[in-house]
């Protein structure tokens, strides 16, 4: 079968040949910001707001790509375009961008010394079976022990991969229901985000969603803040508890891969309110107009295919 592309320093490779050594300090150290979009029919979805907030990042942490963002892009959209071809019916794809601070061995020089960056960029098929089950029964949500890291010891906007808080609240998310998705509270107790997604409640018709102070600012959080107001929806950003997804009326999640997830269960509790519910359904519906593909339908037949060539 043909192989997919890749991009890793200055070079189209096979995917087989899309490596990173084991001294960049990308491994060693988690040294890495990165950002993710996906396609919609093969176009890339608000592919500019990603990259600026990629490159928010790299000027956060001192790192330079050796491109401007104009030039990351264009290589974005020349690998989708490489690709295409191997795009299946219905599928689409996620496309991620990654910078590490570069290849050096251990104790080499210091971090402030000036080393080439790493800088790749990959594409891969959505995982559509993952969640399809979730629009139609909604997805389970736990809140586990381990906290999000605090605005004082790493600054939650920066999108990176020193994430070993969200693998911990992956175990313990399971632990307690193998299928929930965790979503984490920051040292006050109050909601804060998902590994992969922004938060959300319905309380009275209004959409609650926590404040950007400890989370990362996601894209699609942007966009279901602006399809609720085309959809005259209000909406509150504000300090949320548990006790605020326990006694909600809808909940959902929403990132870039599966762009609105209804929530059916938080900690094992069921929510009171129809799954999914009326709003989430309106923000789904939006969604889809916007980009002429039915998300979920897409979801459901892709998932299909792929259980019908297993």
């Amino acid at each position: 079968m043909a192989e997919r592309i890749a991009y890793l320093n200055g070079e189209f490779v096979p995917e087989s040949e899309f490596k990173v050594h084991v001294f960049d300090r990308g491994f060693t150290r988690g040294d890495t910001v990165f950002d993710v979009a996906r396609t919609f029919n093969g176009k890339p979805f608000r592919l500019r707001e990603h990259m600026k907030r990629l490159y928010r990042s790299l000027t956060f942490v001192r790192t330079d790509p050796g491109m401007p963002l104009e030039e990351m892009e264009r290589l974005s959209l020349e690998l989708l375009e490489r690709n295409e071809p191997l795009r299946q019916e219905g599928e689409d794809y996620m496309i991620e961008q990654f910078v590490t601070r570069g290849y050096t061995r251990p104790a080499a020089v210091k971090i402030s010394d000036p080393i080439p960056a790493t800088v790749g960029i990959f594409v891969y098929p959505l995982p559509f079976h993952a969640y399809t089950n979730d629009y139609v029964n909604g997805a389970h949500v736990v809140f586990p022990n381990t906290r999000s890291y605090p605005t004082q010891a790493l600054e939650p906007k920066l999108k990176h991969y020193s994430r070993m808080n969200f693998s911990m609240a992956e175990l313990e998310s399971a632990d307690v229901d193998p299928d929930a998705h965790p979503v984490l509270l920051d040292l006050d107790g109050n909601i804060t985000e998902s590994p992969v997604a922004n938060f959300f409640v319905v309380t009275n018709g209004v959409i609650r969603t926590p404040d950007d102070r400890d989370l990362l600012v996601g894209i699609s959080r942007q966009v279901v803040l602006e399809l609720a107001e085309q959809l005259g929806i209000p909406t509150s950003e504000e300090d949320l508890q548990p006790y605020d997804a326990y006694t909600a009326d809808e909940a959902f999640l929403a990132n870039s891969l599966y762009c609105v997830l209804p929530v059916g269960r938080v900690d094992n509790r069921g929510l009171r309110g129809d799954v999914p519910g009326p709003i989430t359904q309106k923000l789904l519906a939006a969604w889809s107009e916007m980009v002429g593909t039915d998300i979920v339908d897409q979801a459901i037949h892709s998932s299909r295919r792929l259980s019908e060539n297993s």
